[in-house]
């Protein structure tokens, strides 16, 4: 029997070949579920039913046999066999063979498994197979099975190759197949779009050249051997935009971020022009004041500066577009747009979780070879892709590939083939493909945005390129790669390489391309003509200082008792057939009394109050965090699972007063990356009030960079507000050194120009107070991050514990006297001051000393540590006449928590007669002791030098 035969009699023989037996594995997942396999398959089983039962023997064979025609000779079978594996290595290994690689520097691996010889197979052998028994469903224009090999060694070994056979979802692996062997092969570009093309490319180079030729020796991180990243870039930005993106919102490290502003991003070249000739320091008479712009404002070099550009004009505006602000620690950014993303994404004017349109926006992200694989936060923010509360419908990500690091070449930096290797656990699919091929980087554009438009997935795209300069360009890359620089010397640009190509192809002539590289170039010329003659009429930057306090969000409406009441009633409610844990259930319960008068309200009841007080008022809220919906402490419980069932509830998603959404989700085991997205959901949406918890204050260690380069310092480099709080628990109860300290003192010491308020409370109160305070600013002038050294042990102390009343009159204090000491003005000798958890201590201490004449005593508690609330104890002391020592007592050691950030702003306003001293631990290494007994010993110390008197102030620090 002929095959030709063999295929018109029987409707499986497309299906044999290199997918023996992966048909029957189909059909089982069938008859589980018709939807679990993909349309071909299933269409296929809805017409013709159980494919053939293979029974040991081959597909061909039994086919053949079944239709009274003689066996498939034995030689045939092993060559259908062998061309099945050539198939699957090409698809799977393609890539090694392929021509990515502009210099020709990276490498070499074995390629054998994608030669005939390795397979016993010769051309002969293949030619006599037909097509479609080596490639299912081949091309009409496929004429054998030699025909098949050769053109699908074409799609994977071209300028563009692929991996995406880690890729798990069958449909998608099929649409990634038909879009490689299928469609990109017959895709080309129009000339049109060719000399489009060679515009940007022009643009690209020349904005590069004219920089490196104008302003000598400054530093810019050009992008020159990568320049067809601006094309790429603006490719997925129109692709996206025509695909209904309404918010476009991209991430780079510094490597052509100028060019990146000038060209997709739309900013004027005068203005970066302006920012170049204004960049060397200039000389300030001491008339002219001091350094800086304006106030809260320290500006950030030109080549970290993000910028925004909206295609369309007024009611018009089809898509906005936002490079994010990013300082030189590279890849931290990849967070915070991920944050700016599912902001965009989400509409939090319901009630109840916000609605995400996965559609509404997506994310851009340019990486660096050597930081992908090199810095964690990378794989931690893809890890984000998929989970609930932070997903974002998939992004699209570039590795800017220049094949080095610094000095560093690839082999040093990591210990992966590709850059790209890392994303390979998140099946995320792989598009390496040449910088010098334009063409190539459009077609993988393409693919990459109709891939995220269909799949709503993260794809990734390695552009591979080389770096002309050194790391800047000032520095000589030949010191440590003489060998690769020489052949970036002789290799031509890719506008040259284009140009060519499209000359020999006939798309245009010599004199149209020369005539277009001229064009751009006279527009470089114009804008700096222009920008030179506007020099020193306007500053390079115009920006506003930050406001000198907090008055504008003292203002806060309070909220009745009758209102608090009722909310409360309303946040015990659950549906009737709804099994709360039964212990948990009791402990509830107990918050229906609580707001009775008399009664108290511990701090996670004075939190969900608060919450449900804001979301009344019409503010969203997000909180996440490890653990939040319950807490690490178990004091929250803003989701209530069903004892029987699993299934959850939150009873501030039902709230009949809510008028916002209310997001809570607990996090991945990931600070950087999850506090990155906050910070950014925070920036992008300021409406809404952001909260992140650490699941102990000590685990922020892990985001340090996050604390340092953004949130403490955002809006002095950017003027890019926030109003994010973290919730860091912290206090000493003998737990050791990673579950004590939530650092105090680097917060302290990074606190500056008013950039953020930072808190140590000691009442419910308080805290529901400075919640309110602080959604109130969200979007003002006064908007800044809130860092809360939140309570472990205090959650359930009942000193903490507030009236309703307390709740509904007042505001939040900034200082609090604590009752009952200091009725006598003129017998204080020693001021106590103290914050937090010592606080609390303090008081006990005293109650349990009730004996004792401590009329000589006075302890307030400052609650506000920054800014400083230098008037409020200021007027407390000047209401002691006989005042002789100010005492910061503390439990963390001495060069930690808040001692030396207290003690200069202490002594400015002491009076001359008053010594100002530390009672607490010694200066040590580690935050606390990991011994209960050594932790406790040292706590009573602490709090016996503190009530002790001492009229000749020859006091005992406890060195």
């Amino acid at each position: 029997m002929s095959s030709g035969n063999l295929h018109k009699q029987d409707p499986w023989a497309s299906y044999y070949g290199p997918n023996l037996g992966y048909v029957q594995e189909q059909y089982e997942l069938y008859k589980q579920n018709p939807e679990s396999v993909v349309a071909e398959y299933r269409e296929l089983f809805e017409q013709h039913g159980e494919p053939p039962q293979y029974a040991g023997q081959t597909a061909p064979i039994v086919a053949a046999q079944a239709s009274g025609g003689a066996a498939i000779d034995a030689k045939v079978l092993q060559n259908l066999v062998a061309a099945g594996k050539l198939v699957w290595n090409i698809r799977a290994f393609g890539h090694l063979a392929a021509d990515i690689d502009p210099l020709g520097i990276s490498p070499k691996v074995s390629t054998n498994m994608l030669e005939l010889e390795t397979y016993g197979l010769t051309q002969a052998d293949l030619a006599a197979l037909p097509a479609e028994l080596v490639w299912t469903k081949a091309p009409a224009d496929v004429s054998n099975g030699w025909d098949a090999i050769e053109k699908l060694r074409k799609a994977y070994t071209g300028t563009i190759a692929f991996e995406f056979s880690h890729v798990h979802n069958e449909e998608e692996r099929a649409w990634l197949k038909q879009r490689v062997e299928k469609e990109i092969p017959a895709a080309k570009l129009s000339t049109d779009e060719r000399k489009k093309l060679l515009t940007k490319l022009f643009e690209a180079e020349q904005f590069e050249d004219f920089l490196q030729r104008t302003f000598v020796g400054q530093k810019r991180f050009s992008v020159e051997g990568n320049d067809v990243l601006v094309a790429l870039i603006d490719e997925m930005v129109h692709e996206l935009s025509n695909d209904g993106v309404k918010h476009i919102l991209m991430g780079m490290a510094h490597r052509g971020r100028l060019n990146i502003l000038a060209h997709v991003l739309g900013k004027p070249y005068s203005k970066i022009f302006s920012e170049f000739h204004n960049a060397t320091n200039k000389k300030m008479s001491p008339s002219e004041g001091s350094i800086g712009i304006n106030y809260g404002w320290t500006g950030d070099v030109k080549y970290h500066l993000g910028a925004n550009r909206s295609i369309g004009t007024g009611e018009t505006v089809k898509t906005r577009i936002t490079l994010a602000n990013n300082p030189s620690h590279l890849e931290f950014v990849n967070p915070v747009v991920e944050g700016f993303t599912r902001a965009a994404q989400d509409d939090r004017t319901a009630p109840g979780y916000p609605t995400q349109n996965l559609d509404s926006a997506a994310a851009i992200i340019m990486h660096g070879d050597a930081a992908f694989p090199g810095e964690g936060i990378v794989a931690e923010t893809m890890n984000l892709s998929q989970l609930n509360g932070y997903s974002h419908g998939g992004t699209l990500h570039i590795i800017v590939n220049n094949k080095i690091g610094f000095t560093t070449e690839s082999h040093d930096s990591r210990s992966t083939h590709y850059a790209s290797d890392v994303a390979k656990g998140y099946e995320i699919p792989i598009v390496h493909v040449n910088a010098d091929d334009p063409d190539a980087v459009i077609t993988a554009a393409r693919m990459a945005s109709e891939y995220r438009t269909k799949f709503k997935k993260d794809f990734l795209i390695d552009l591979i390129g080389y770096r002309k300069y050194g790391h800047n360009e000032t520095d000589d890359p030949e010191t440590t790669q003489p060998t690769i620089y020489k052949k970036v010397k002789a290799h031509p640009t890719v506008s040259r390489i284009f140009t060519d190509k499209l000359i020999a192809e006939g798309a245009l002539t010599e004199q149209e391309a020369e005539g277009l590289k001229q064009e751009v170039i006279g527009r470089l010329k114009a804008a700096y003509d222009e920008m030179k003659s506007r020099e020193g009429q306007e500053p390079v930057h115009q920006t506003q200082g930050l406001p000198n306090d907090l008055a504008a969000g003292d203002a806060v409406a309070p909220v009745s008792v009758e209102k608090l009441r009722e909310i409360n009633a309303n946040l015990l409610k659950w549906p009737e057939n709804f099994t709360v844990y039964p212990k948990l259930q009791r402990i509830l319960e107990r918050r229906a009394t609580a707001v009775n008068d008399g009664e108290k309200m511990d701090w996670g009841h004075a939190e969900t109050l608060a919450f449900a007080s804001i979301l009344a008022e019409g503010k969203p809220i997000r909180i996440s965090g490890q653990d939040v919906e319950r807490a690490t402490f178990a004091h929250r419980n803003l989701v209530l699972h069903d004892a029987e069932t699993g299934d959850t509830y939150c009873p501030l998603h039902h709230l009949p007063e809510a008028k916002a959404s209310f997001a809570i989700h607990n996090s991945p085991l990931s600070e950087a990356a999850v506090l990155g997205f906050e910070y950014g959901y925070n920036v992008h949406a300021p409406e809404t009030m952001v909260i992140w918890e650490a699941q102990y204050g000590d685990f922020t260690n892990v985001a340090q960079v996050l604390i340092d380069q953004f949130i403490s310092a955002g809006r002095a480099k950017w003027q890019q507000k926030s109003s994010l709080i973290m919730m860091l628990p912290h206090g000493y109860e003998g737990q050791g050194p990673e579950h004590s300290s939530a650092r105090l003192e680097r917060f302290l010491q990074l606190s500056a120009e008013e950039n953020w308020t930072v808190v140590n409370l000691s009442s419910a109160a308080n805290y529901f107070h400075l919640l309110r305070r602080q959604a109130s600013i969200t979007e003002s002038d006064a908007a800044r991050p809130l860092i809360i050294m939140a309570p472990k042990s205090l959650i359930r102390n009942p000193r903490v514990a507030s009236e309703i009343t307390e709740l509904s009159n007042g505001s939040f204090k900034t200082v609090v006297e604590q009752k009952g000491l200091g009725a006598k003005p003129d017998r204080v000798e020693r001021l106590v001051l103290a914050t937090g958890k010592m606080a609390i201590d303090i008081e006990e201490a005293i109650e349990k000393n009730g004996d004792q004449n401590l009329d000589w005593l006075h302890v307030v508690r400052v609650e506000q540590l920054y800014p400083f609330p230098d008037k409020e104890i200021a007027a407390i002391i000047e209401r002691l006449p006989n005042l002789k020592e100010i005492v910061w007592v503390q439990e963390e050691p001495q060069n930690m928590g808040s001692w030396f950030y207290m003690e200069p702003r202490l002594r400015k306003i002491a009076p001359a007669a008053a010594s100002v001293s530390y009672i607490g631990r010694p200066e040590r290494s580690s935050t606390a002791s990991g011994f209960q007994q050594v932790h406790s010993f040292e706590q009573q110390h602490i709090l016996l030098q503190t009530l002790k008197y001492s009229p000749s102030l020859t006091y005992n620090t406890g060195r």
